[in-house]
């Protein structure tokens, strides 16, 4: 187990769960607002941003509902963490939010956090989503 701090973000989306789980869980939907490009062979994502490449592996997968990560770094070194993408649909009012968990370095948590909000403001705009 690592040192790392694990958070949750919450991010409101005016979007169906079922589009929104496409950008979260295929390589073409998330080439469109995580990375500059991503790939999958079998359980295994490679995500390229401007040179730089990282591979993560699958965790967890449910359909129109969540998307789990390991970073393959991560898990040679021994590190359990994960981030995770799942989409919550309030079941009274049926708003839709999608719901990050991930973990930091303690002195790096807010940078992730900011890094996270960037992300899915992106992916806000790309949806039409206020």
């Amino acid at each position: 187990m690592s040192d790392k701090v694990k958070f949750e973000r919450e991010f409101p989306i005016q979007v169906s769960p079922s589009l929104l789980y496409k950008y979260i869980s295929t390589p073409s939907g998330l080439s469109e607002w995580f990375a500059d490009n991503v790939n999958s062979r079998g359980e295994v994502y490679t995500f390229m941003w401007e040179g730089s490449e990282e591979q993560a592996k699958l965790v967890n997968k449910k359909n129109d509902e969540k998307i789990k990560l390991r970073w393959l770094e991560d898990e040679e070194d021994g590190d359990d963490s994960f981030f995770e993408m799942r989409i919550q649909v309030d079941e009274i009012t049926k708003d839709v939010s999608l719901m990050i968990t991930d973990f930091a370095e303690e002195d790096e948590v807010e940078e992730s956090k900011m890094f996270w909000d960037n992300m899915v403001s992106e992916l806000k705009h790309i949806l039409g989503s206020s």
